[in-house]
């Protein structure tokens, strides 16, 4: 028990020293807006795919992916989709994989 008190203490001073944050909780409703904004002429607004190889978020394994994965995709692009870097931030990539997790 000493030790964990010890541990907490320890990383809360490190984080306080250096002002780093702890942790980015991504906003799901944050990402709808920006998939509504950006993505749901393409994919849909529950994400069902409105173009031939776009892939339909509720029946395919594409959500299966790790979230580092998924964000390489939306920054870089994949087949007709362009790529998002330099137009969405990391925090709002996250927000819009945080989003597309609920439209199973």
């Amino acid at each position: 028990m000493k030790n964990y008190k010890w541990a907490s203490a320890a990383l809360v001073c490190a984080v306080v020293v250096t002002g780093v944050s702890v942790l980015y909780a991504a906003d799901p409703d944050k990402g709808a807006s920006i998939y509504n904004n950006k993505c749901v002429d393409c994919h849909g607004p529950t994400g069902e795919g409105q173009m031939p190889g776009v892939p339909d978020f509720k029946r395919t394994r594409v959500l299966f992916q790790p979230d580092t994965t998924l964000a390489e995709t939306i920054k870089t692009g994949k087949n007709v989709m362009p790529g998002f870097a330099g137009i969405l931030t990391q925090e709002q990539i996250n927000d819009v994989i945080a989003y597309l997790r609920t439209l199973h």
